[in-house]
């Protein structure tokens, strides 16, 4: 008997996806006598599109460790899943039909939230899914760690690490921007293993003068400079009482002036305090570059949990890791829901308690 999967990464790239891929066909090549694997080109664009290669165990072999992926990816919102494309295709009813011609048994998806509820939608519309958690946030409920979060944070800690030899130097203060517009998880664990003096995320809104005031502190104290670990989507206490509409004006408006928050924090700081800012934007290089070995591990094990998720016939799941161990999640569960920095997380108190300031 023959078993047909399908395989698709979707939404921003990172480190581990081929390393994950690699670990569901070997999972079921070691346990399936005829294995058919088609790749979807570009994400959920190859399901829509019909653009698809069968693959072969040739193309598995040696990705453990390249990152990217070998797919290739796009991004498709959801909230446009439902909207016909510019020809008036049926977006959901195209990645039907291709699922159907193939005679998959079961699509793999790779992704984050956004490709989650996606992923959601079809298996809502019958197909069999499984979803596999991937985002350099690590911002998806219901699993402890994503694959590529681990990656990012090693190129982002870096960052940083290089900028403490110049800005000692300059006697400077510094802003390194880290990726995650939503969920700060990655700026904070950056920060805190980098060394940041401050750190801004977006689930603790700040107030520009505690920051200045932290700068204060740390010149009074003779330190020649200051490091800011700063998310993409940090947000100061003025705009977070701000309605979402309110906001997203205030965002466009800011765009005009500033690149990005960094920039926006800079200039207030150099305002309020004199010292002269410098920022570092690490940007898609969080993204980039081999998997660390973390996560060719935690890849290889979320592999071989979804080719046994296949040859139990357990569709509808994200596999994810709970308490350690490999779980597989209902996607009705946690679809659509984001795993938020706690303000009280055990991380946040021992940075504080160690004299990082939240800008709080």
């Amino acid at each position: 008997m023959i078993k047909r999967i399908g395989l698709l990464t979707s939404g921003g790239d990172c480190q581990a996806l081929n390393a994950t891929m690699r670990g569901v066909v070997k999972g079921l090549s070691n346990s399936v006598e005829n294995l058919e694997v088609y790749g979807f080109d570009d994400g959920y664009k190859g399901l829509i599109y019909g653009k698809y290669r069968m693959l072969t165990s040739k193309d598995f072999s040696g990705i453990l460790t390249q990152g990217g992926t070998i797919l290739g990816t796009s991004r498709q919102p959801f909230k446009l899943m439902r909207v016909p494309d510019e020809k008036g295709l049926d977006k959901v009813e195209a990645m039907k039909q291709t699922y159907y011609k193939l005679c998959l048994d079961c699509l793999v998806i790779l992704g984050g939230n956004g490709t989650q509820k996606t992923a959601n939608l079809l298996r809502e519309e019958g197909l069999n899914i499984i979803h596999l958690p991937k985002t350099i946030d690590n911002d998806i409920w219901g699993t402890d760690m994503t694959f590529g979060f681990q990656s990012a944070l090693e190129i982002a800690t870096n960052a940083i690490d290089c900028i403490h030899t110049t800005a000692a130097s300059h006697g400077r203060v510094f802003i390194v921007e880290i990726m995650g517009h939503k969920v700060g998880s990655l700026t904070l664990n950056a920060g805190v293993a980098g060394g940041a003096d401050v750190i801004l995320i977006p689930e603790i809104p700040y107030d520009i003068n505690k920051v200045a005031e932290a700068i204060q502190k740390r010149n009074k104290a003779g330190k020649r400079f200051t490091i800011l670990a700063v998310a993409e989507g940090a947000i100061s206490k003025e705009d977070a009482e701000l309605p979402k509409k309110k906001y997203k004006e205030k965002l466009a408006e800011r765009a005009k002036k500033y690149p990005s928050v960094s920039y926006e924090i800079a200039d207030q700081i150099q305002q309020v305090t004199g010292s002269e800012v410098r920022i570092t934007v690490p940007g898609h290089m969080q993204r980039g570059g081999e998997p660390c070995a973390y996560d060719r591990v935690l890849s290889t094990r979320i592999g071989a949990g979804a080719a046994q998720a296949i040859m139990d016939e357990e569709y509808g799941v994200m596999i994810g890791v709970v308490n350690g161990k490999i779980k597989r999640v209902p996607l009705a569960e946690c679809a659509g829901k984001l795993k938020m920095v706690s303000p009280k997380d055990q991380l946040v108190k021992a940075a504080k308690q160690i004299g990082i300031s939240f800008g709080d």
